[in-house]
């Protein structure tokens, strides 16, 4: 009996302590020592748009580029932005209106436009046809929404051939045309060429991977999340196996492209920090990791709000790890030159997917997805 209550001492002291570190995370913002960093290009800015996912990918790619050994581009994100348009209205007018049609996205998106149409530099492409030099997608977001619900409404005779060509036409009154060939290095390439001569990506050599126990493991699944409006695969793994890939990749020189949620009270980019609030420390504590990641995707705590990029590994004073996370909201909206640093309990509760080169998967993970 004497046992069993100092065992339940002991663990009511280690309950306090763990909690008692997160809450004192939560409401200090600790200095950190970077422990890993990946090279990585500029800090860029979206502005007033919904195209993080865009951004945050592009600057994965931009940052695999240069783990390849080519030069630091500076990619367009607008480029991938208008050809989604294209793809994301054909659908949505495929499903009468029953589809997602959005400015959000998910990092293969990316992938998909550069698979079909290559990649652009910014100052070939910059997406500014509208008289400014920031982005601002809000005019045309309502301009594009609202013509596609006016199409699709006339049930009567349906879409016209002629509602793509308008569509698009719409899109690059904002953005601007896209050239069919650009000059590299006194070289001409078409986009794709580009994309795969000059840049070095090959769209199939990324996955991307999720955890969320309604979905079977090790299996390829179909994300129910509004973002994933392609309704593209991801391997769902379970929770550790999850963090052990975001570990070993970013220990082995690879940057990690994440999707999640920063709609806590505790996600604080102007501070530079995300951590988790004492509830949130405790539920994680009594409940498990697994469970809560499960209860907070099911009631729509967590979702998938911003994508950014991983490009780095840090402690703060008291040894927890923390992660570098390059933002998309320009070098000057914080003190971190526009990085933040999530915590560890963060990432693992709050990660709704993420994309890495297949090469940054562990062995025993490749195997257990079939990889």
């Amino acid at each position: 009996m004497r046992q069993k209550k100092m065992f339940k001492l002991v663990s009511n002291l280690v309950l306090l302590l763990l909690i008692g570190i997160n809450a004192l995370n939560a409401q200090v913002h600790p200095d950190f020592t970077i422990t890993k960093s990946i090279p990585t290009t500029s800090v860029k800015n979206q502005y007033r748009t919904g195209t993080c996912w865009s951004f945050a990918t592009i600057s994965f790619l931009e940052t695999e580029a240069l783990r390849l050994g080519k030069p630091a581009f500076d990619l367009s994100e607008m480029y991938i932005v208008k050809k989604a348009y294209t793809d994301k209205a054909k659908k949505y007018v495929r499903y009468h209106g029953k589809a997602n049609f959005s400015e959000g996205g998910q990092a293969h998106d990316v992938l998909n436009v550069i698979k079909k149409h290559g990649l652009l530099t910014e100052e070939i492409y910059p997406g500014l046809n509208y008289g400014s030099t920031t982005h601002n997608h809000s005019e045309l977001v309502n301009l594009l929404t609202g013509m596609l619900n006016g199409l699709i409404s006339d049930t009567r005779s349906g879409p016209s051939p002629s509602w793509l060509p308008a569509f698009e036409g719409s899109v690059e009154s904002y953005l601007g045309k896209a050239p069919s060939e650009i000059k590299y290095q006194n070289k001409n390439y078409d986009p794709i060429k580009f994309s795969k001569e000059v840049v070095g990506i090959n769209p199939d050599d990324y996955v991307e991977l999720t955890s969320f126990k309604n979905y079977p493991y090790n299996k390829m699944i179909n994300l129910e999340i509004p973002d994933n409006w392609s309704h593209d695969l991801y391997y769902n793994v379970s929770e550790n196996d999850l963090m052990q890939v975001i570990d070993y990749a970013l220990n082995n020189g690879y940057s990690v492209a994440w999707d999640g949620d920063v709609s806590e009270e505790d996600f604080n980019h102007t501070a530079g920090t995300a951590v988790l609030s004492l509830k949130e420390s405790d539920d994680i504590i009594i409940n498990g990791i697994d469970n809560m990641r499960q209860k907070t995707f099911d009631n729509y705590s967590t979702t998938d709000d911003h994508l950014m990029h991983l490009t780095g590994l840090a402690k703060d004073n008291n040894g927890s790890i923390f992660y570098l996370t390059k933002n998309s909201w320009g070098e000057n909206s914080n003190k971190y030159g526009g990085y933040l640093y999530m915590s560890q309990w963060y990432v693992q509760l709050k990660t709704v997917a993420i994309m890495v080169h297949k090469d940054a998967l562990p062995k025993d993970i490749k195997k257990k997805i079939g990889l």
